[in-house]
């Protein structure tokens, strides 16, 4: 059975961009506030909290084979500090936050207020929101991999094991512990999850620590807050200074669990973890490495030889030290990689919900935490995915060139996004619009540009990965689009359908009949089958459609819609946000306040299971039909992802042609 996802139901005006998350998460409490605080560094920090481990290093390898002096160690370092400030803290932090959906964050959160900024679904915020998700799978894939894999790289520079560690063993090591990582995703992360805030803030400090003990080797790394060397540095290498400045994007890759789980966290506490916490021990870290940096060149340059390239995040530590900071880093880059796979799979759930993917197995995985919940098709598709990535490129430095791009991509989308909230939902004017928005989208397009010279180099591997998902998320919507108005085409109207029966009276059996359907317009296919073979009719018949909101939840009072259309039929629409698991028995139970009532457990379930075959002119190319058809047989079977009792489901089939 294919049933398509209904067009969004209208949803309440958004309340403005003061509000932010905080009417959803602000804590009562100073200690509940701070917990959540603490919290956040773990899911919403983890992946921007591990860049230093190859950001730095990375934009410093870009500029072998040129001579490399301290004005240009100054200007990278500029680079890193400006780009937190300007692109996480004032993009995402200060402006983005307070563009939320009901308290949620996000490319397909965003792209449901700005549709309901306008007040309809268009081609253009589709199409927006198809490409940020699909971009946020290249990084959903990449991060994992590059992660784990500058973690373990740091063991070669404990002395005794500098020529022992090779990069095939280093790879080993990563495969093993992302299969681990993966391997567990079905336990669900609510029980570990509570150690993730504080293996967080202790890594936070560490990294702050060891900043801290390598300014002091040449206080001048901090005439790098000048932009004047960041603009210099530009100026003067020209295409190799782009270059770098696609590594330095590195350090920001990240910014978007910011917004994107804002949801689980509040803005508040998000806000004051990253400005009080994170983003100063960041900095100090990277002034840590430039400072080292420079020491480095000057002893290089007395000595004439050249500037030497060292993995400059672990050789801050003393050498007794670095084998604890290897085993920190790798729990660390687990943190990271687990806080980007669980967004994936709340970004694959909102997909669902909103008819840009097809049914899939969504598993809670805990009773009171919403958030945790666990999609078995996507952890394997990221798995492989991660280990394909592992294996072709071998160290973090390739994998580097292949980081930025999905996510300057996705950033883009999201900005783009953002000016029709600003400009339909906020009122702003257009100059005031362009005075926010014009910066920002020059900033995420020369960023897009930096990542895009490493095209060839690594950066394909996002773009292809986007491409497939966007494949497949443009096929499964066109296509239940087709089944739809083809549907309609050759049904009855709901209504005829009533007149025919008052006129002609079928047999009658007792009980009530749940006919689910995309389309209540018109009669459902189960419903023609069963007057057609079987002849009978029940007492009471509900024409059920589930239909997806704007907005992340809806409340019970607005989840239950019920109009009658005649004595035999009467139409149900269940209501539900796009954060939400559609529990049709839980939401039938609604109808008894407003005075339709049956037993659940004496009810039948007529589900549609369509079989979908290619027509000979279709509205898609064949090789999309057949795409749709692999997606129609393999999505999850509706009665496990609506969770009716199995007990109570009649499945009648037809063959229909796409």
């Amino acid at each position: 059975m294919a049933l398509e996802a209904s067009a969004p139901a209208p949803a309440d005006e958004a309340k403005p961009p003061e509000s932010g998350a905080a009417h959803v998460h602000k804590p009562n409490h100073k200690s509940a506030y701070w917990i959540l605080a603490v919290g956040s560094l773990g899911v919403v920090f983890g992946d921007i909290g591990t860049s230093p481990l190859y950001a730095f290093r990375s934009a410093l390898s870009t500029m072998q084979g040129e001579v490399v002096r301290r004005p240009d160690i100054y200007g990278i370092v500029g680079l890193a500090l400006w780009a937190l400030i300007m692109v996480v803290t004032v993009k995402y932090v200060l402006f983005l936050m307070r563009a939320d959906n009901k308290g949620e964050g996000g490319v397909l959160s965003l792209m449901a207020l700005a549709q309901r900024a306008i007040g309809r679904r268009t081609r253009t915020l589709f199409y927006l929101g198809l490409v940020g998700a699909s971009l946020f799978y290249g990084d959903a894939i990449i991060t994992p991999a590059i992660s784990v894999l500058s973690a373990i790289e740091g063991l070669r520079t404990i002395p005794r094991f500098e020529h022992t560690v090779t990069t095939d063993l280093v790879v080993m090591i990563s495969i093993g512990i992302l299969f681990g990582l993966f391997f567990v995703q079905s336990r669900g992360t609510a029980k570990v999850g509570a150690f993730f805030g504080p293996i967080m803030l202790l890594w936070f400090i560490c990294m702050a620590a060891l900043g801290a003990m390598h300014i002091l080797d040449d206080p001048r790394v901090l005439f790098s807050l000048n932009p004047v060397y960041g603009v210099e540095f530009l100026a003067k290498h020209g295409f190799v200074g782009f270059l770098v400045l696609g590594s330095v994007f590195l350090t920001v890759t990240g910014a978007e669990a910011l917004y994107a789980d804002m949801g689980h966290f509040g803005r508040w506490p998000i806000q004051s973890a990253w400005l009080f916490l994170a983003l100063p021990c960041l900095a100090i870290n990277y002034f840590g490495q430039g400072a080292m940096a420079l020491h480095a060149l000057d002893r290089a340059t007395a000595a004439g030889r050249p500037m030497p390239d060292l993995n400059w995040f672990f050789v801050m530590a003393p050498p007794e030290l670095r084998f604890p900071l290897v085993i920190l880093a790798a729990v660390a880059t687990i943190i990271a990689s687990q806080a980007v796979i669980t967004g994936a799979f709340s970004l694959s759930q909102q997909a669902i919900q909103l008819g840009l993917l097809p049914r899939m197995d969504v598993r809670r995985t805990s009773e009171t935490q919403t958030g945790q919940i666990f999609l078995p098709q996507i952890n394997s598709m990221l798995l492989v995915g991660v280990l394909i990535l592992v294996v072709m490129f071998q160290t973090s430095d390739n994998l580097s060139h292949a980081y930025g791009l999905a996510v300057t991509g996705t950033m883009l989308v999201t900005t783009s996004l953002a000016y029709i909230v600003v400009r339909r939902m906020w009122k702003w004017g257009p100059l005031r619009t362009a005075a926010l928005i014009g910066p920002l989208v020059a900033m995420d397009l020369t960023f897009l540009a930096a990542n895009a010279l490493k095209f060839l180099s690594g950066g394909w591997a996002p773009v292809l990965i986007g491409l497939a998902l966007a494949a497949i998320m443009i096929t499964w919507n066109r296509g239940a689009a087709l089944l739809v108005e083809k549907t309609r085409r050759d049904s009855v109207p709901l209504k005829d359908l009533a007149e025919i029966l008052r006129n002609r009276a079928p047999h009658r059996v007792a009980g009530t009949a749940i006919f689910l359907t995309a389309d209540p317009d018109v009669a459902p296919v189960a419903l023609m089958h069963n007057l057609k073979h079987n002849k009978v009719l029940h007492e009471k018949n509900v024409i059920l459609t589930v239909s997806t909101a704007e907005t992340p939840r809806v409340r019970d009072d607005d989840r239950l819609k019920i109009e009658p259309v005649s004595a035999d039929f009467t139409k149900v629409t269940l209501t539900y946000g796009f954060m939400e698991s559609p529990n049709l028995p839980k939401g039938l139970a609604l109808c008894r306040k407003q005075g339709l009532k049956f037993d659940i457990m004496a009810t039948s379930f007529f589900l549609g299971r369509r079989s979908v075959v290619p027509a000979s002119q279709s509205g898609m190319p064949l090789w999309q039909d057949k795409l749709f058809i692999f997606l129609t047989k393999n999505a999850t079977n509706p009665t496990d992802f609506f969770n009716i009792p199995p007990g109570r489901v009649v499945e009648l089939g037809t063959q229909v042609t796409v």
